[in-house]
């Protein structure tokens, strides 16, 4: 598969299929495509379904298939950022953030994870359920803002906003931890706690939390009082 990033701070990812090619791809992701491109939604069993459930995920992905010829399928982001391939591996699992899959080799899969630290559970907001991507292909993650990466080496450790967690490869630790100090935690304007990150691995944060410009823009909406 060929692929193309265009569209700029409103990206899409357009792809080149062989013949017999197949993609998958988040429901309502594709911005437009070639008339031979066969699409099958799938569910992947009860289970999948329950955990994509729970997670805010979508309920079923859909399998686009090149037919009778090559095939040009493109998908758009949902909101302002990027869009960042990443190369899968067997053994080498992404963790990311919730809805930050958008399309990939067949030869990939996704599951929802649950932070395994009751902290990280109760406290740790959009980091507590997060997606593993693992097998083997190119996949196309959605990134809020600007990307910004990390090389963390052993026992280095990042704090950071958790909403600014776009993802970490799979021998990075996440855990959440409080912010020091009554004054700090209640004035601080910084919330009660923090995702602390400890390496080794790659690191990819994100400046703009889809969250955050909602919270931001909070106070300009309508209330229904008029």
């Amino acid at each position: 598969m060929q692929y193309e990033l265009a569209g700029g701070q409103f990206p899409v990812v357009i792809c080149q299929l062989a013949e017999g090619e197949q993609i998958i791809a988040e429901g309502g992701s594709m911005a437009w495509q070639t008339p031979n491109m066969k699409m099958e939604t799938q569910g992947g069993g009860i289970g999948k379904l329950f955990s994509r459930a729970l997670s805010g995920e979508n309920l079923f992905r859909n399998t686009f298939t090149a037919e009778g010829g090559p095939g040009t399928i493109a998908f758009g982001s949902s909101f302002p950022g990027k869009i960042l391939p990443m190369q899968i591996k067997p053994g080498q699992e992404m963790i990311l953030q919730k809805r930050s899959f958008l399309a990939g080799e067949a030869g990939i899969d996704i599951e929802v994870v649950f932070n395994k630290k009751l902290s990280t559970g109760i406290f740790g907001g959009e980091g507590f359920i997060m997606q593993k991507i693992f097998g083997e292909g190119l996949v196309f993650v959605e990134i809020d803002g600007e990307l910004i990466e990390y090389e963390l080496k052993p026992g280095q450790q990042l704090v950071v906003d958790t909403g600014n967690v776009a993802g970490f490869e799979n021998t990075v630790q996440m855990e959440i931890k409080q912010v020091p100090g009554l004054k700090n935690k209640f004035l601080g304007g910084e919330g009660l706690f923090n995702t602390v990150l400890t390496g080794p691995g790659k690191v990819f944060l994100q400046t703009m939390p889809i969250y955050n410009m909602a919270m931001a823009l909070r106070p300009f909406f309508p209330t229904g009082n008029a």
